[in-house]
């Protein structure tokens, strides 16, 4: 993991850092907040033809909705009204003129007026003024209403946008209920009266139990989790709209708070009490979405344990990467089309609090906030994943290390600086290739026994690779319970230096590289070579590949001849 920035000091998430200039700030989301509404509107009927005699005693109301540049429409302003005739009365010459006080920021207005109890949208005026020569009111196009569900502390817990709108749940009174906005319009919730295609949505998900609903993605449909069950809304040709919405259980596994993570044609996410990983995906048999348990192979790393939170970092290697309850670090290696799926540990000194992906020149970098004990104190440290040792890169550029620092310098050098937030720590050194050892902090610097010009250091830690016991079906039966013994093992390597091999992790043996010529490193090495455990027979027993020293070292294949007892 190379470090990034060092400056995240301290228990408490205010950052200060060296590389950049971070502003961290919490703002209430305003909702319904746009243009305000025109005020002082005043109406009045004229006549305008000496022949009307006809007696002016039907209410006429009139309301103007302001429209900024952006397509933005306020709510209406109060009713604004005199007496006239029934439009259907008027005659030649009579009409209505409607004024109103100029909104700031305003390029249009709506007028509407009172139709059968409801106001119906009768045209647009560029200025304040505008005449109403008998229009038909359109009620199916009326003026917006505020209206907020979550006044009163009914705080969402739950956010996603789906088909041009934000969609908010698990709200803290209605746990139930999902929300969407109006259309274009994220924090726009104002309503029409009646409802429009376009209007804000309320939704609640009946299911005989109150299950709080804990997720929510777009793919294509819009899936919802809830504590109990997996749903799919949609409507009529797949758009949900304010008059058309249908929602379908797809599952029943129950989900927890966990956001979810889109990956391919799946959603990944967390079962309800946190110790399993599943996917959906759509199944054409069931006409509906599927999904397996992704943790069914590997359930010790989740036993007693909750997921925190995670991250996919699609390249390189389609990796969701996990930081358990316990600040471990878990990455899950996904390619749902090679249906390939595993899990690995990836422990370090000290305890993972956080990890994003976001987009790099070439690649998903991982980011981690981890927190370290050093010189005593407690310090976290915002960390990025190395990039991996790719065909072409020298020997001299494997970085192997956690918070670690790399220092290239014209001249060969015999000292590295600027390790002070390493301080009093033992440290894995690789300098011009090889690796370095007994080296500790002091001062922020290491001194190493010769000069290089690229020196990585940083924090050590073990590969381990040990595959389960191999079983078969002999003609004996199966061999299961049988010992076993390891003969001949053969490891296939790509670009590897080190390492070591043997039967369990108290008895290992070094691979044999040497370096071509002496004073030079070892180059990486691709091919078979054996690695003996040496080990008895017994009913458990593997063969164990270690790698501890700061070098790159990539396990193709495991091949080993496996002897059987009959005892």
């Amino acid at each position: 993991m190379r470090i990034a920035w060092t400056n995240f000091t301290g228990g408490e998430v205010a950052p200060t850092l060296t590389a950049g200039v971070y502003a961290w700030g919490i703002e209430t989301v305003k909702l319904n907040h746009g243009i305000a509404a025109p005020t002082s509107v005043g109406v009045e009927f004229v006549r305008n033809n000496p022949d009307d005699t006809a007696p002016t005693n039907y209410r006429l109301r009139y309301k103007v909705a302001a429209v900024d540049a952006d397509g933005g429409i306020s709510v209406a302003s109060k009713a604004g009204s005199t007496l006239g005739k029934h439009p259907s009365d008027w005659v030649t010459g009579n009409y209505v003129r409607i004024e109103w006080t100029a909104v700031s920021g305003a390029t249009e207005y709506n007028v509407y007026r009172e139709e059968a109890g409801y106001y119906g949208f009768i045209g647009v005026a560029t200025g304040t003024s505008f005449i109403d020569n008998n229009y038909e009111a359109d009620t199916s196009d009326t003026p917006r209403e505020n209206w907020n569900p979550f006044a009163s502390g009914n705080n969402p817990g739950v956010v996603a946008f789906h088909q041009q709108r934000m969609v908010l749940a698990g709200c803290k009174k209605d746990p139930s209920y999902f929300y969407m906005s109006r259309t274009g319009d994220f924090e726009n919730f104002r309503k029409s009266r009646p409802v429009q295609d376009d209007d804000p949505i309320e939704y609640m998900i009946a299911s005989g139990a109150i299950n709080a609903v804990t997720w929510a993605a777009s793919f294509g449909d819009l899936l919802l989790g809830t504590t109990g069950a997996e749903y799919k809304a949609t409507g009529d040709n797949g758009v949900i709209t304010a008059k058309v919405s249908y929602v379908t259980a797809q599952s029943y596994w129950g989900s927890a708070s966990l956001p979810p993570l889109i990956i391919g044609n799946s959603v990944l996410h967390m079962q309800r009490h946190g110790s399993r990983v599943r996917d959906l995906y759509y199944s054409l048999e069931k006409d509906g979405y599927a999904g397996n348990d992704l943790s069914i192979l590997a359930p010790h790393l989740f036993d007693g344990h909750t997921l925190i939170q995670w991250a996919y970092q699609q390249t390189p290697g389609s990796h969701i990467w996990a930081v358990r309850d316990d600040g471990l670090l878990l990455a899950l290696t996904y390619m749902k089309e090679q249906q390939i799926e595993g899990w690995t540990r990836h422990p370090t000194d000290g305890e993972v609090q956080s990890v994003v992906a976001i987009a790099a020149d070439n690649g998903d970098a991982l980011l981690l906030v981890v927190k370290r004990t050093v010189n005593g104190q407690t310090a976290y440290f915002l960390e990025r994943l190395a990039d991996p040792f790719d065909q072409a890169d020298d020997i001299r550029d494997a970085y192997f290390v956690d918070c670690g620092l790399t220092q290239k310098t014209a001249n060969p050098t015999d000292t590295m600086t600027g390790l002070e937030h390493l301080e009093g720590r033992a440290v894995a050194v690789l300098a011009d290739g090889s690796p370095v050892e007994g080296c500790i902090v002091h001062n922020g610097t290491i001194t190493i026994p010769y000069a290089a010009t690229t020196i990585h250091a940083g924090l050590p830690y073990t590969s381990v690779l040990s595959p389960l016991p191999m079983e078969g079906q002999l003609q004996t039966g199966v061999t299961l319970g049988k010992m076993r013994g390891y003969g001949k093992c053969v490891a296939r390597l790509f670009r590897s230096v080190g390492g070591r091999y043997g039967a369990d992790m108290d008895h290992l043996y070094d691979f044999p590289f040497i370096p071509a010529q002496w004073g030079e490193p070892v180059p990486p090495f691709s091919g078979d070579i054996e690695c003996p455990p040496h080990g008895g027979q017994a009913t458990n027993t593997s063969v164990w590949l270690v790698q501890e020293r700061p070098l790159p070292w990539q396990v193709i294949a495991i091949m080993a001849d496996v002897d059987f007892s009959e005892v």
